[in-house]
């Protein structure tokens, strides 16, 4: 703002420069928003200045403690991450431990004798006493709940635990799902609780027997030794099964209770099969949080009673679920040291950042006074001679200025003339290197009336001869119509290859399409192309070059057969039609259409798409730069409903500038 009495002390210096005392201290960012919050505060009155300098050191301290915060925050999390992945990976595998080591009981006792012989002769009492010895000394030095077959409905031949009074000896446990899933599989692996005693634990079950005389081992192993292990550990830890029911964990409040909600059908189902022996399962009431680093996090409420599980506070849950099973372990890790942490650093940072910005107030304003006492004792002996040079310069750079300016006129006025030749000679080369490509068409297309004018002459001999005038005038219709026909090709080759002026005038674009596909009449044979003329305004005029707009339709038409050789939908669409105050000319192929690499180049001269020693990448540059000569534009791009669509639009006779 040069003058104004707010930046200007009337001694060529600026009382509110905060950026030239620091131009080493401060990156470019914060320099640039200095400069403009100078430019925002030159304008107010001093006291209000003041207060809004004061706001923004209080902002900006504000600001960067809170960005410390965000950071320091997701390095404590992320430690806490760490940490928990590698308690995550010690529950995992000690779980893994304690149910592979009873995995092979069930296929042990499937093979003793006893129990092979018990299940085919139920009823021996003797044999009956040996299997449930058996099975309870096994279940005793394996250190398991409860080890027991039953025959294929589910009736408990012999147990471990024969001798108690709630031995499972002649129950019927066939509806329990692990006795149902071993007869229809084979074995079985289900955590559940016993409708007995009430024991929670892991049932591995396998089947005996076969035919009809077949049963089910089931080995029922405890976890409770596992959640002893784990009760010294710092963070929670849960296993939930399918049913996000909580199985195992060591916080025994949080033993069978849900983390969802389950419906009323859900639970009805699970009473039905007695999974969990009819117990309540209530839900915990964690509550989802948004973490800053994109980990899960819960918030934990305090707990009605002090046992009943762990403080309130935040976590971070960190799951994973068992191979072979179709629990998910858990393991919560406490935030609340690592928060604590990130608000203390946070704090210390705001703090710093705010020394910080007092220290590079107080070294500006410093300076500032220094560099005003130095520049008042040279600005006005400055300011004269300063005021002379420019006079001086002004001057002389007027003078160069006129001169290079004649210089300029007379160097563009040749440039633009030399331009227009080479354009009209590039122009035409274009044209000649079209008709060098129709030359073996129009040659083959030439041939076939050669062929038959050859044949009607011998035939019109032979015919005279036998004096049958009738089919001599007849043949002579016909020879007549060929040569009219080799007159009209030869003859839109010869316009088409005559240099034109480039003047405008009045053109019907009908005749031009008419004349174009003429042109390409032999390679349109050739190909198989189907052209389709959509309907068009057949009376549309425009002020153009005619010869000039046949090229381009004869290079869009080229492209559009190039295009859709061997495509399934061999098929070239062309119309005319009005759009306001311009005539517009689509061509489209049903080809594959035009990639964005080829889009973003796709009037850029020498750039083809075509295989070498087939284009040169002028043809569409040329037609471009022709459009654009007359007045209109030629666009490309693909079609919404597939392949690529070409438009020129040229200007109405109606609507064409005044000479």
């Amino acid at each position: 703002m040069p003058g104004s009495p707010a930046l200007d002390d009337g001694r060529g210096c600026s009382r509110l420069n905060l950026i030239a005392p620091l131009p080493g201290l401060l990156p470019p960012a914060v320099l640039g928003a200095a400069n403009m919050v100078r430019t925002m505060l030159a304008v107010l009155p001093p006291r209000l200045r003041a207060a809004l300098l004061i706001l923004l050191w209080l902002a900006a301290s504000s600001l960067g403690g809170w960005l410390g915060y965000q950071g320091f925050v997701r390095i404590g999390l992320e430690t806490v991450a760490a940490a928990g992945n590698n308690r995550l990976d010690l529950y995992a595998a000690s779980l893994r431990r304690e149910i592979d080591k009873f995995a092979f009981l069930p296929d042990v006792v499937a093979l003793q004798p006893e129990i092979l012989s018990l299940l085919k002769s139920p009823g021996d009492e003797a044999l009956q006493v040996r299997a449930n010895r058996y099975l309870e000394e096994l279940s005793r030095r394996a250190g398991t709940l409860s080890v027991y077959m039953l025959d294929h409905e589910g009736h408990v031949l012999a147990a471990s635990n024969w001798r108690r009074p709630d031995s499972f000896v002649g129950e019927n446990l066939g509806f329990r799902p692990y006795v149902q899933q071993a007869l229809k599989e084979g074995r079985g692996r289900y955590f559940g609780v016993g409708t007995t005693r009430g024991e929670p634990g892991y049932y591995l079950t396998t089947t005996l027997g076969q035919g009809e005389l077949h049963g089910v081992v089931v080995v029922k192993v405890g976890l409770a030794q596992l959640e002893q292990s784990w009760a010294s550990a710092e963070s929670p830890v849960v296993v939930s099964d399918e049913n996000t029911v909580v199985i195992l964990s060591n916080v025994p409040a949080w033993r069978f209770a849900t983390l969802q909600p389950l419906d009323e059908a859900r639970r009805a189902e699970l009473e039905a099969s007695q999974k969990y022996n009819r117990l309540t399962l209530r839900s915990l009431s964690w509550r989802g949080a948004s973490g800053v680093t994109g980990i899960r996090q819960v918030s934990i409420p305090d707990p009605k009673d002090a046992a009943a599980g762990p403080s309130a506070g935040r976590f971070l849950a960190q799951s994973r679920p068992m191979a072979g099973t179709p629990w998910q372990i858990t393991v919560l890790s406490p935030l609340t040291v690592a928060l604590q942490l990130a608000a203390s650093r946070a704090w210390v940072t705001g703090v710093l950042i705010a020394l910080m910005l007092l220290f590079a107030a107080l070294l500006y304003q410093r300076r500032r006074h220094v560099r005003e006492q130095l520049a008042a004792q040279q600005a006005l002996k400055q300011a004269n001679e300063a005021l002379e040079h420019k006079v001086q310069q002004r001057t002389a750079d007027l003078q160069n200025a006129n001169r290079a300016l004649q210089q300029e006129v007379v160097e563009r006025m040749q440039a633009e003339t030399t331009l227009r030749a080479a354009q009209d000679e590039l122009v035409q080369a274009g044209k000649l290197a079209v008709i060098g490509q129709l030359s073996t068409e129009v040659a083959h297309e030439l041939n076939q009336p050669l062929a038959a004018l050859r044949a009607l002459a011998g035939n019109s001999l032979r015919f005279l001869e036998r004096g049958q005038g009738e089919m001599v005038q007849s043949n002579l219709q016909r020879m007549v119509e060929l040569t009219e026909r080799m007159g009209g090709i030869t003859g839109q080759l010869r316009n088409f290859a005559r240099k034109s002026a480039g003047q405008p005038a009045s053109v019907e674009l009908a005749r031009v399409i008419d004349g174009a596909l003429t042109l390409l009449e032999p390679r349109i044979a050739q190909s198989g192309v189907m052209i389709v003329r959509q309907p068009s305004d057949l009376a549309l005029s425009a002020w153009c070059d005619a010869n000039r707009v046949q090229q381009i339709l004869v290079n869009l038409l080229s492209n559009a057969l190039d295009a859709v050789q061997g495509g399934s939908t061999r098929c070239v669409e062309i119309a005319c039609n009005r759009s306001g105050a311009w005539a517009q000319i689509t061509v489209r192929d049903h080809g594959p259409g035009l990639s964005e690499q080829v889009q973003a180049r796709l009037f850029e001269p020498f750039f083809t798409t075509k295989p070498e020693g087939q284009g040169l990448g002028l043809g569409l540059p040329l037609s471009a730069e022709i459009a654009h000569a007359a007045g209109g534009s030629l666009s490309g791009g693909n079609h919404p409903e597939g392949g690529a669509i070409f438009t020129l639009s040229l200007p109405l006779v109606d609507t064409r500038p005044l000479s």
